[in-house]
């Protein structure tokens, strides 16, 4: 809202019309008009992070659960590890593969280089863990960061709005409710946005990273109880 338009009579009589979501954008001030585009944007990106990232867990979550059960229910790993390398694996099942792999290259490769095989294993299930974490996490830090910044952005309008509240008052020299009344109310609006836009990044933000946690721990206990099977295999060998 531009001081000089109230000075002019410009200003409309407050409503409830007036009050409306669309009605704040549009009598806002640029700068107010730019923080709730800003606002408007992050919030819908952070949705659409949050839809996929909440498919994206509960599908490594289903696939390591089906895979723990195939892998402890008695079948050669020989026949599992065949099975799985023919399609796209996550999670456990790509940690699986990573080091059968490397297990089977080192063995049929050179059989005296056994005693290299477990550390040449177990870098490689940690390089896939690595490129698991990291393929899960990922766009987690825009929501880590919407949510830290967007309440000062909707701060910033806050201040903008009453800004223009009382320079309206300056200019018009008057201190009726019509005067001040948009001003605040584009302030509060900014405020809001931006309170919209940071609790759900946070929130989700927080049970992602828990998650991520459990699925990292899943990940490092299986590479553990492989690593000891290659051992035992690699004592057999010798």
């Amino acid at each position: 809202m531009n001081p000089a338009d109230v000075a002019q009579g410009v200003v409309a009589p407050v409503n409830a019309a007036g009050f409306s979501f669309i009605e704040l954008f549009m009598q806002a001030s640029l700068v107010v008009k730019i923080v709730m585009t800003g606002l408007g944007l992050a919030s819908i990106w952070s949705w659409a992070i949050i839809f996929e990232k909440l498919l994206a867990f509960r599908r490594a979550r289903v696939e390591s659960d089906k895979f723990e059960q195939m892998f402890w229910s008695g079948q050669s790993l020989d026949e599992l590890y065949a099975n799985l390398s023919r399609g796209r694996t996550i999670t456990m099942a790509a940690l699986f593969v990573a080091a059968m792999r490397e297990w089977k290259r080192s063995v049929e490769g050179n059989i005296r280089a056994l005693g290299g095989i477990q550390l040449r294993v177990e870098k490689v299930m940690d390089v896939t863990i690595s490129r698991e974490m990291e393929r899960l996490d990922r766009r987690l830090l825009f929501l880590a960061t919407v949510g830290s910044t967007a309440p000062f952005v909707g701060l910033f309008g806050t201040v903008w709005g009453i800004m223009t509240s009382f320079q309206s008052i300056a200019v018009s020299k008057n201190t009726s409710l019509a005067v001040v009344a948009p001003g605040i109310a584009e302030a509060l609006f900014a405020t809001a946005l931006g309170l919209m836009a940071a609790i759900p990044a946070v929130v989700f933000y927080n049970k992602f990273s828990a998650d991520s946690s459990a699925i990292s721990q899943r990940l490092y206990a299986f590479s553990d109880e492989f690593a000891a099977i290659v051992s035992r295999q690699i004592d057999v060998r010798t």
